[in-house]
């Protein structure tokens, strides 16, 4: 199986320096990013398109690191796009049916992921109740992870390099099959 590339997938109004996807996208070997023509105001075809292109592009699997709306343009996804993710760390989804500016968005899709996921909220997100990221895990078959009072797990809440964050992506791209003393596409943020 070869080595899956990192894909991230910014949220509204993108993810500016010292945010915790754009340290990782500087850092990891590989890592793409998408990038939007327009962060302000979000139009679903054309993110979910950009994040279609470049996954269908990659050379071979992807695994998707999403935040906010990036995690529902990534359940967006075509088929044939969602065949190629290996795993998707979906952080923070926005609730774009109570947000008029994310309304484009709207209905999210409730079908499962044909791939591993973990959905990451927190108790106290400004964006998203807790509750309602829960019943996207449920309806996606996705691994729930509830952090208390992280807000929106962004800079503005405290979550630069977080570790955690990277711990749980490290879960997905582990390859149980690899050969011992391969190194996965990253180096551990704290010895850069």
């Amino acid at each position: 199986m070869s080595a899956a590339t990192i894909v991230i997938v910014p949220g509204w109004r993108d993810s500016g320096p010292g945010h915790w996807q754009s340290l990782w996208a500087e850092r990891m070997q590989g890592a793409v990013r998408v990038v939007q023509d327009d962060w302000i105001t979000p139009k679903r075809e054309a993110w979910v398109t950009a994040l279609e292109t470049l996954v269908l592009q990659s050379p071979g699997p992807v695994v998707i690191v999403a935040h906010s709306l990036g995690c529902i343009a990534t359940a967006h996804l075509s088929e044939a796009a969602a065949a190629r993710i290996r795993g998707a760390l979906l952080v923070a989804p926005a609730d774009p049916e109570r947000r008029a500016a994310l309304a484009d968005f709207a209905p999210v899709p409730y079908a499962k992921l044909p791939y591993r996921s973990i959905v990451v909220a927190s108790s106290n997100d400004p964006y998203c109740p807790v509750r309602l990221a829960g019943a996207y895990a449920r309806a996606w078959g996705s691994e729930f992870v509830r952090m208390q009072n992280a807000g929106h797990i962004n800079i503005d809440s405290g979550h630069g390099d977080w570790p955690l964050g990277l711990a749980l992506l490290q879960s997905l791209t582990d390859d149980p099959h690899a050969p011992t003393g391969v190194r996965p596409p990253f180096e551990p943020l704290a010895t850069l």
